[in-house]
């Protein structure tokens, strides 16, 4: 668009903005008016996926209704307007009013397209120059333009408007036509796939009426201002950072092709590789005389480009850009204004890059993207060719003889390496800030095409724009081809700018390039890229980015993977094929998609992905990562995220369910919109894990030209089940060679060859001195697969045979003593030889029979080995008769061969190359359980009992959907538990046992559990064999024993005691948990006292595994093999490790294990254990370490109040004394004995009310209704269901029973006993008080009226008393150290007194030596503080030393020019005022000498 007002647009455009787009909603708010209030208003669904059928129903007037894009305003409008709002313009464009086209289109008839062969979208736009965002539009249309039309035919070209649908069917070559209802639909290609972009055609304008989104020459044609407008709505998902302006690393070369692009950083240090990819990649110059057959050549006139191929017509260029479509990839490469604030050698890097691209006719204010075509290797013209030499100047010819004085230095020549570079704003005028110059400015504009030279960038300096034609023509090796109607082109635009002038409201003009084209319509001119030749050294200092854009139809294996959240997903519009699942697939063209969606509760989108390359060769992953970060949220919003979101990240690296160690990152795309890299594998199987993560959603598309495996872990687990492609290939090399071995068994000619085939296949080629132990090792490989063949024993001539092929007449007698005939004809000894000792001379002859006949068996085996006779034929029979069978399955038995072959091998050394591969093979078991739907609870997920035969590597890995989950494994036959890495299971070789492994899994699950979810555990190993389950299934029903009540603190610090009663063998598992979680707790089972098994933890504590024995029948009466066989072995699992869950510091201890039927028939250990312990009598109890449970003075009343209660029903009262016992507290304590579970109270009735307290899985409601704001504990003894009633777990009541038996024994034998005990204890009380009341009668407290008179009744009852008379607390005057109370006495006062001194004497010393250290470490940190505030003055001060400098230098200079300049004046001045002088003194002579010449002359013509 050209402007009305070139003042105006002269010092607007002049301003290039160099901040970032996290600006640009809050610019566009402050800017426009109110119609932009909505813009992206709301969060919108994704665009959705392109669909022919979907356009071709589509609607484009108004009667589709709202949801087809009218808004909330008014049913009635006779436009269309985007429901996603207006987009978002960079803050160098100021948005003043959007105008639909027939607002600023006036006279004319408006269309989409309006020429087809040609458009021009440089000079109408000179005002969007200045912003960065249209600069990569405008170019990167040019450049797939370019690409796609000067190397293909009319029909199968691009054209940019064919992106563009409106009242049109989806087909080829469409042209899209007008809608008065202004909607349009746009075809770009987005998060891996083309989408559905609709657009209305309200066009953004400034205060100065001009247009803001690209237009071509043509006025009517509206398809570059709505493609523009689809690609900035695109661009704006992406977030930009502060190195590359407004664009960050989006490109719109992705979105119009769908090519992938590879963004690499241009570092003059590894300038070499880079020329060798270009070289690789791109078509190479040459001379038409030096043609090769590799790189097509150019001809001598194509210096010119790729223009003059495109305006003469002919094949010139296309011959190696014919070659270059072929090609994969397409090269560009990139520059941005640099920030020297960020970098204190920024503004030498600045200069020199500003300086290079001016000498090039390129500015670095307006940095876009360029295409490169072709380097060149060697001179641009072809130097001249010798004279030819004649034939007799050949014959001896006389050596030149050059005499100097000093040796000759050789010149060092600098290589030819030259790149062409190809970019619409080549030579572009650059505007001068000093001020508009109308004039000189049509001027520029109308040489701006057919200059040579390139417009350097001046900032105050007239003089250098306006003696821009006085610069060399060869400071740049620049060729630009015109069209040949330049000069009418000019004429003819300055015409329709005087005419626009005229009307404001028209402000695109027509220029010459429309009236050419109606001119000459059989020779259409398309737009061109103007091209310069660039020096290497030149182009890392013009350049920092190189763009590598990948094209995915060409590799033949390709997988997709995108993961999005569910807010963007949460409103489907048509035509989009989400689903409300949470996972779905979609289908881009032949491209497997999946995609997922997230939940909207987590912050970003995280992913996990796994690669797997199995190939024989080097292989290369092209990987691209897209990245959505900002969707539909109002402008304020969309800067908010885009501050705290930042770029998205996908990690590759090499993985291992083998090892827990993390391995470093191979591979790293840190991108804010669009990111490829190559992923360069060596020949091998490879498994890499890949980590992304997103704001809202991520795309990750993976091509290669080798296959691979992309996906799941399960599926990729499942590949890696099988052997490598390098094993499988090893394998079959090997028994291919035997094979053709076995073939020319009998073939005299043929057998050597074949031997050493088979050498070359099986022997390493690293191997020096143990050769021989190899082929020993090989020949028994072979031998034991023929044996796995045949599924039985060689017979005795197929083992000869077999000893034949393998020349190894040892091979039975090493490793196959037991397939001898010999021994199996024979395997017992004659009865007289039983007991008879051999004598000399009977070994003697033995081992003369032994060598005779091994010296014959040699002989015959070294017979039967060489082709002719007898023995060899034979063989060789019964080795072709075996060899179909090992045919039949040649694959697996290949691999049965090497792999005895490598397992067999005493070298540590890798044999083979496909030894390297073996980290990656694995074999898995899953098993899995259901989650239980209880919330806020301790539960029980699996248990089971795995069997290990032999030793293996093993792995157990847990998935749970319960982030809080842990796993034990137990070994049974120690009771030891096994050690864990961070909570999870190392891997570890499992040696074989006889009781097996138990693995318990215990999980705490969440308030909301989720529903009908599974638990898995998946048990990895590296071979076939896996452990197996002592069951057929995993059984996941457990009977939950719970038991919860008050904690009550007493002398012994216990918190409970249960006893447990089985009458069979019973796995249990205990928990604990108190509601307090820093309490220090020893959980412990007891057997006769005895403590068996324990675990400490901190608020929480398992025994995971615990085996209890049934009594049975006494076969041993002394207790001392009880003791000795039964106590030790439980001894065993008492020990105590750390671990932490659920935040909580909590200790599992090892548990005791023991035999159980359901395992394996009892061994003898088993037996003795089991028979010997008769008398077991199990109690599970829970103490208090170190006093770790404080309670405070609400708890500890509360407490009180449960311990009088409890005393009260440790006394024996009759049935007419329980009415007369509540105290003042009665409602409470009724309240409390609702709440208290009955197993905690004293008393052979409340034994059967304990019963309820035991509870399942499901609970009990009287377990429910405790108050858990009050201190309590949980515990939990854990069952299989079929074992629920063979276990019994009751409150350990027996030292009260035995209490209560004795008191009722009293009463019954002398009946009134409880009374008259009663009588006296008032009445000695009565007595102490009186005493106490004497002795304090002077004191005020004895005005008090005498308790005693209450207690004078004999019948008084014991609430009045608890009122008179109110208990005394002797525990601080008794030693409690001692079995028996200790009155204490003034000396144990003075102890105690100095024990306390001395304590808090320590504390102090202690507070102050912490105080002293925090007040050193605050020291420190001021100083550490002082220090680096120097350092940064330092720093500031050196950087203010260097611009000084710098500056100083620069002033110098200066004054140094204007002295010299000015010194040249003043010579100048003084020469022509000397010169001037020396004329004024020769005139007078001459004049004087001419007079008399005149006279004497005059005086002779008188004569």
């Amino acid at each position: 668009m050209s402007k009305a007002q070139p003042k105006k647009k002269e010092s607007s455009s002049s301003k290039v903005s160099l901040s970032d787009r996290q600006t640009e909603a809050a610019s566009l708010v402050a800017t426009s008016s109110d119609s932009l209030g909505g813009v992206w208003r709301c969060r919108f669904p994704i665009w959705p996926e392109w669909s022919d059928a979907e356009v071709n129903k589509e609607k484009w007037d108004s009667s589709k209704g709202a949801e087809e894009g009218k808004t909330n305003k008014s049913h009635n409008t006779p436009f269309f307007e985007d429901p996603e709002g207006k987009i978002s313009l960079p803050p160098s464009l100021k948005v003043h009013s959007w105008k639909r086209p027939t607002e600023f289109i006036v006279n004319k008839e408006l269309t989409i397209v309006e020429n087809q062969t040609i458009f021009d979208l440089i000079s109408p736009n000179d005002h969007l120059i200045c912003s960065e965002l249209m600069r990569w539009i405008i170019s990167e249309i040019y450049i797939v333009w370019t690409l796609r039309n000067c190397t293909s035919t009319e029909q199968d070209g691009w054209r940019p408007w064919e992106h563009i649908y409106s009242l049109c069917k989806a087909v080829k070559d469409h042209v899209p036509l007008y809608n008065n209802y202004g909607k349009y639909v746009v075809r770009l290609y987005w998060m891996g796939c083309w989408r559905k972009i609709t657009v209305d055609d309200s066009m953004p304008f400034d205060e100065e009426n001009n247009l803001l989104l690209p237009a071509s020459t043509c006025q009517s044609e509206l398809w570059p201002m709505l493609l523009a407008k689809a690609l900035i709505k695109v661009a704006n998902t992406n977030i930009v950072s502060e190195v590359c302006g407004e664009m960050g690393e989006f490109t719109f070369i992705h979105t119009l092709t769908g090519w992938i692009p590879e963004i690499n950083p241009i570092k003059s240090l590894y300038l070499g590789k880079t020329w060798d990819f270009l070289q690789d990649t791109i078509p190479v110059f040459t001379h038409p005389d030096e043609s090769l057959p590799e790189t097509k050549p150019q001809p001598a006139d194509a210096a010119a480009g790729r223009d003059s191929s495109c305006n003469d017509g002919e094949s010139q260029l296309p011959e190696p850009e014919k070659s270059k479509g072929t090609s994969r990839i397409v090269l560009c490469a990139s520059y941005y204004p640099l920030q020297p604030h960020t970098n204190s050698f920024g503004f030498g890097q600045m200069s020199n890059s500003s300086e290079c691209l001016r000498q090039h006719g390129l500015s670095l204010l307006h940095s876009h993207i360029v295409l490169l075509n072709r380097t060149r290797a060697c001179q641009l013209e072809a130097p001249p060719k010798p004279p030819p030499v004649p034939r007799w100047k050949l014959i001896r010819p006389r050596k030149k003889i050059v005499v100097r004085d000093e040796p000759q230095k050789l010149p060092l020549s600098k290589p030819e390496r030259f790149i062409e570079v190809a970019s619409p704003f080549l030579s572009y005028r650059v505007k001068s800030s000093v001020g508009p110059n109308p004039e000189l400015e049509a001027k520029q504009s109308a040489q701006r095409k057919h200059s040579h030279g390139s417009p350097l960038v001046s900032i105050a300096e007239r003089e250098e724009t306006e003696s821009r034609e006085s610069l060399e023509p060869d400071a740049a090796e620049c060729t630009i081809n015109s069209p040949n109607s330049t000069t009418d082109k000019i004429e003819v635009t300055a015409e329709d700018r005087k005419k626009d002038d005229d009307d404001i409201s028209i402000d695109r003009p027509k220029t010459a390039m429309e009236e050419s084209v109606t001119e000459e319509p059989s020779a259409p001119v398309k737009p061109i890229l103007q091209e310069t030749w660039l020096d290497l050294d030149d182009f890392a200092k013009c350049f920092q980015t190189l763009f590598v854009f990948h094209k995915p139809q060409i590799y033949p294996h390709h997988i997709q993977k995108s993961h999005f959240k569910s807010t963007v997903l949460s409103k489907t519009p048509t035509g989009t094929n989400c689903t409300g699942s949470s996972t779905h697939s979609l289908t881009t063209g032949s491209l497997p998609v999946t995609s997922a969606v997230a939940s909207p509760e987590s912050p970003e989108v995280r992913g996990t992905h796994y690669l797997c390359v199995d190939s024989l060769q080097p292989s290369k992953i092209l990987i691209s990562f897209s990245t959505l970060l900002l969707w539909g949220d109002k402008a304020e919003e969309k800067k908010e995220m885009s501050a705290t979101c930042g770029s998205a990240l996908l990690t590759a690296q090499s993985y291992s369910w083998k090892s827990l160690q993390s391995q470093l990152p191979v591979l790293t795309i840190k991108t804010s919109s669009s990111k490829a890299a190559m992923l360069n594998l060596p020949p091998g199987r490879h498994v890499f894990l890949f980590r992304a993560k997103a704001a809202l959603g991520y795309h990750v598309h993976l091509c290669s030209m080798t296959p691979f495996i992309f996906g799941d872990e399960e599926t990729i687990m499942s590949h890696l089940t099988k052997e490598s492609a390098r094993f499988t290939q090893q394998a079959s090399s090997i028994l291919g060679a035997l094979a053709r071995l076995v073939s020319s068994f009998s073939d005299e000619q043929k057998l050597p060859a074949a031997r050493r085939m088979l050498e070359e296949a099986h022997c390493p080629q690293n191997i020096n001195t143990t050769l021989g132990e190899h082929h020993k090792v090989f020949n028994n490989a072979v031998y034991h697969m023929l044996c796995e063949v045949l599924g039985r024993k060689l017979t005795a001539e197929e083992q000869f045979a077999v000893l034949a092929l393998t020349a190894d007449p040892s091979l039975l007698a090493t490793d196959h003593k037991e397939h001898s005939p010999t021994l199996n004809a024979e395997s017992k000894a004659p009865e007289s030889w039983r007991d008879r000792v051999p004598t000399d001379r009977e070994i003697k002859a033995v081992t003369t029979l032994q060598a005779g006949f091994k010296g014959h068996l040699v002989r015959e085996i070294f017979n039967a080995s060489k082709p002719g006779t007898k023995e060899n034929l034979s063989a060789s029979k019964i080795l072709l008769d075996m060899w179909p069978k090992v045919e039949s399955d040649a694959e697996k038995h290949a691999a049965l061969l090497l792999r005895y072959i490598i397992d067999h091998s005493e070298r540590k050394a890798e044999l083979y190359p496909c030894q390297q591969d073996e980290w990656t093979r694995l074999t898995f078991t899953d098993y899995s359980v259901p989650l239980q739907d209880t919330a806020n609870s301790w539960v029980l997920v699996f248990r089971e009992v795995f069997l290990v035969p032999e030793e293996m590597l093993l792995i157990p890995k847990v998935y749970s959907p319960i982030p809080n989950c842990l796993l034990h494994i137990i070994n049974n036959d120690t009771g030891e538990e096994l050690d864990m890495v961070f909570n999870k299971a190392p891997t570890r070789i499992y040696q074989p046992n006889k009781l097996g492994y138990t693995f318990v899994a215990e999980a705490v699950t969440p308030e909301s559990p989720p529903v009908g979810a599974k638990w898995r555990i998946c048990l990895i190993g590296s071979r076939e064999l896996l452990p197996k389950l002592s069951h057929e299934t995993p059984l996941n029903t457990f009977s939950v024993k719970k038991f919860q009540d008050y904690y009550i603190p007493n002398d012994k610090n216990l918190i409970c005691r249960y006893s447990v009663q089985v009458t069979a063998d019973v796995l249990g598992t205990i928990q604990f948990q108190t509601s307090k979680p820093d309490v220090l707790i020893h959980l412990s089972v007891l057997d006769q006292e005895k403590e068996v098994a324990s675990n400490t933890g901190k608020g929480h504590v398992v025994i995971p595994v615990f085996y209890f024995l049934a009594n049975k029948a006494a076969s041993c009466t002394d207790e001392k093999n009880q003791n000795k066989k039964g106590s030790p072995t439980q001894a065993k699992g008492v020990k105590v490790a750390d671990q932490q869950r659920d935040g909580e510091d909590s200790t599992a201890g090892k548990s005791d294990s023991s035999s159980s039927d359901q395992l394996q028939p009892p061994t003898e250990t088993m037996v003795s254990v089991t028979t010997a312990c008769v008398g077991h009598k199990y109690v599970v109890q829970a103490e208090v370490l170190y006093k770790s449970w404080n309670l405070d003075e609400s708890q500890l009343a509360f407490v009180h109040m449960l311990r009088d209660l409890e005393k009260n029903e440790m006394r024996v009262y009759k049935p007419e004394d329980l009415k007369h016992s509540p105290t003042a507290g009665t409602p409470n304590h009724d309240e409390h004995k609702s709440d208290t579970p009955k197993a905690h109270r004293k008393g052979e009735g409340d034994k059967e009310k304990g019963k309820p307290a035991t509870t399942t899985k499901s609970g009990s409601n009287h377990v429910m209704s405790l108050d858990l704001t009050k201190p309590n504990w949980t515990l939990r003894v854990v069952s299989d269901e079929s074992k629920t009633g063979s276990i019994k777990v009751t409150k350990d009541t027996e030292r009260v029973d035995q209490i209560k038996a004795v008191k009722k024994a009293w009463e019954m034998a002398e009946p009134g006993r409880c009374a008259k005990a009663l009588q006296s204890r008032l009445k000695f009380l009565n007595q102490v008080h009186h005493q106490a009341s004497d002795e304090t009668t002077a004191d005020p407290a004895a005005s008090r009226p005498d308790p005693g008179a209450s207690l004078s009744p004999s019948n008084q009852k014991l609430a009045d008393t608890s009122f008179s008379c109110p208990p005394m607390d002797y525990t601080p005057f008794i030693r409690l150290r001692r079995d028996f109370p200790v009155l204490m006495d003034s000396q144990l006062e003075e102890i105690q007194q100095r024990e306390r001194l001395e304590k808090i004497q320590t504390y102090r010393l202690v507070r102050d030596n912490v105080l002293e250290h925090q007040k050193q470490q605050e020291l420190s940190r001021k100083e550490l503080m002082r220090c680096q505030l120097e350092m940064y003055e330092k720093m500031q001060a050196a950087l203010w030393q260097r611009c000084k400098k710098f500056l100083d230098a620069c002033e110098a200079f200066s004054s140094r020019q204007m002295a010299a300049v000015k010194k040249e004046q003043e010579e100048k001045q003084a020469l022509e005022e000397a010169q001037q002088a020396v004329l004024e003194k020769t005139t007078p002579a001459s004049a004087a000498t001419q007079q008399p010449n005149k006279r004497a002359k005059s005086a002779g013509k008188k004569k």
